[in-house]
């Protein structure tokens, strides 16, 4: 069973690239910077729950819509 934090920054790197959306746009449209976006789609970092709403949103989705997605995926 793969890490959290793994789990969720895999999850988040398909639905981005499933958007057609560049790291960095997608990064500029969730409001956070490109390198702590890097950080999230490799699993190094904890986020809190107000970066996995910027998220979900940037994504056209509602946090536990996002969280449903990372769960499945574990």
């Amino acid at each position: 069973m793969r890490s959290l934090p793994v789990a969720f920054g895999r999850t988040v790197r398909q639905l981005r690239a499933e958007r057609g959306l560049s790291q960095e746009k997608f990064a500029a449209k969730a409001g956070i910077s490109r390198t702590y976006m890097s950080e999230i789609e490799r699993g190094v970092t904890l986020v809190s729950i107000v970066i996995i709403a910027r998220v979900a949103k940037a994504l056209g989705l509602t946090a536990s819509a996002l969280l449903r997605n990372v769960e499945e995926s574990r």
